[in-house]
């Protein structure tokens, strides 16, 4: 037979509502009671019962939050997509989605926008910028009562309760190795990053700037830009600096701005002779790639990251399940003309 709470309750000489807090999460215990209650449960054998969890789930009606840095940048979308999977997958068990997005990397607005939220939601899934008083926010919000997962790239010294992404520093390796293997390990490189506030994005260009280093010092970086994850603003730094280094013979873009970029390269008639590295697969990387103006480009699975991100908050209030993982690290892949059907 299934191990009760009352039979807990009786064992540690406890009432039962401590121990029901105690096992669900729910207010302060003293440390010592905590930790007899859940070693008394451990010896006893006990199992939640998962059912009965998510009908009162479904009493609370929970809503997960989720805040991505998303508009004007085609790569959200699939994240997206997998969220709204997700969505109708838990929506019966009285979960819902609070989805709020934002465009540019504005540090004030993204404070306001967790600000306008927190009262609505139990759970944050947030696309944060590497920032002390986002780390902060963070902060306050876990001592709230509200844990926050970050998604697609990571923040420094904050109390979130897990991450789901790539692995940026192994991302740029591959791109530069992939164009070592390219160029045979000969090339000036411009590097058109999206901001130096997402750490994805100086990760990518650490990786890739240790292989150069290590592996092909005749792989020069001459020029790093940012795009802003804007195409506009891409082609203009991306023309500026292709006048700039006329040498140059090669590119590797960290971060979305790929169609701008891209057009400044062909307006200066130099796509014979410099060989594009991208990062991601929107359709329009798709469409260079079949033009032959992309050799090829680093993925990281935007799909799964959305659809495991919601997953995860859900089993956490619904079954009190924290993620196993501190980092759970979504495979890179590697998309050329050839694979990419």
């Amino acid at each position: 037979m299934a191990v009760t709470i009352k039979q807990i309750a009786e064992a540690c000489n406890i009432s039962r509502g401590t121990v029901d807090r105690v096992l669900n999460n729910r207010g302060k215990v003293k440390p010592e009671t905590e930790k007899l209650i859940k070693e008394t449960a451990k010896r006893l054998g006990y199992v939640p019962n998962p059912a009965g969890k998510a009908l009162a789930a479904q009493k609370k009606n929970h809503v997960i939050g989720i805040l991505l840095i998303s508009e004007g940048n085609r790569f959200f979308d699939e994240v997206i997509a997998g969220i709204e999977r997700a969505e109708q997958e838990i929506k019966s068990y009285g979960v819902g989605i609070l989805l709020r997005t934002m465009r540019g990397y504005q540090i004030e607005r993204q404070l306001d926008l967790i600000d306008e939220m927190k009262d609505q939601i139990h759970f944050l899934i947030l696309n944060p910028m590497n920032d002390e008083r986002i780390a902060k926010k963070i902060d306050e919000l876990t001592e709230e009562g509200i844990e926050v997962l970050t998604i697609n790239t990571d923040i420094e010294d904050s109390k979130r309760i897990s991450h789901i992404g790539c692995n940026y520093q192994r991302s740029g390796e591959t791109a530069a190795g992939l164009l070592g293997l390219i160029t045979g390990g000969v090339s000036k490189i411009g590097i058109a990053t999206g901001t130096p506030m997402l750490s994805g994005h100086n990760q990518r260009i650490s990786g890739f700037y240790t292989i150069c280093k290590e592996k092909y010092p005749d792989m020069e970086i001459v020029d790093i830009i940012e795009t802003n994850d804007d195409d506009t603003c891409a082609y203009e730094n991306a023309k500026e600096m292709l006048s700039k280094y006329t040498d140059m013979t090669a590119l590797y873009i960290v971060a979305a701005g790929t169609v701008g970029v891209c057009k400044a390269v062909k307006e200066a008639g130099l796509v014979d002779k410099i060989t594009i590295i991208a990062s991601d697969l929107i359709p329009e990387t798709r469409e260079l790639i079949e033009e032959g103006i992309i050799k090829a480009t680093i993925c990281q699975q935007p799909f799964t990251q959305g659809y495991k991100a919601v997953h995860m908050a859900f089993q956490y209030l619904v079954s009190n399940i924290t993620p196993m993982k501190e980092l759970n690290i979504i495979k890179n892949e590697i998309k050329i003309l050839e694979n990419m059907n």
